[in-house]
Formats: structure tokens, C-alpha cells, sequence
């Protein structure tokens, strides 16, 4: 379910003001965040924004064609190794 268009999109307060500051000092150097569900804006095009996962940080490079996504999308919590039985070929018993 999506957000409604009254509230606008939702980006973390403490996010939203290092992305402004960046902007003001025209700094490009590495945000790291652990708001996954923060909305990308586009303010935000031309930083790297580093999300952690649980586990690791994920480096995510913010073009245009990324705004209106969430950073969660770009930084997968989940490990996915294959279905069980997929190394059988197909059709072969």
C-alpha cells in the first residue's frame, strides 16, 4: 500500500538534513543511513548513499531514474541461493 499523496513522501528527518547540507557545500562524499524505507528524492541525485542491510553496507549510487523508490529496494536483506532440486535438468528423472 502506498502513501498518500497529502502526507508527500516520507524521508528520514536526520537524512532529508544531511542530503540539504551535501547540497548547500556541493560535497559529494558518502552518506550512511539505516533508514531503508526513506523515499529517494530528487535533491538526492548525484550521491552515494550507503544502506546497511542487517549485515553489511551497501553503496547505492542515486540517479534520476531511482527517485521515487525507497533505498530498502537497492540493498537486499536476503540471501537467495536457488529452489530446492534446481540442480536437476529439466524434463530428466
Amino acid at each position: 500500500m502506498s502513501r498518500s499523496v497529502k502526507k508527500g513522501p516520507f524521508i528520514a528527518k536526520h537524512l532529508y538534513k544531511k542530503v540539504v547540507d551535501m547540497v548547500k557545500v556541493n560535497d559529494r562524499k558518502m552518506i550512511k543511513t539505516y533508514s531503508r524505507t526513506s523515499t529517494i528524492i530528487p535533491e538526492m541525485v548525484g550521491i552515494t548513499v550507503s544502506v546497511y542491510n542487517g549485515k553489511t553496507w551497501i553503496p547505492v549510487y542515486i540517479s534520476e531514474d531511482l527517485v521515487g523508490h525507497k533505498l530498502g529496494e537497492f540493498s537486499p536483506t536476503r540471501t537467495f541461493r536457488g529452489h530446492a532440486g534446481s540442480d536437476k535438468k529439466a524434463g530428466k528423472k
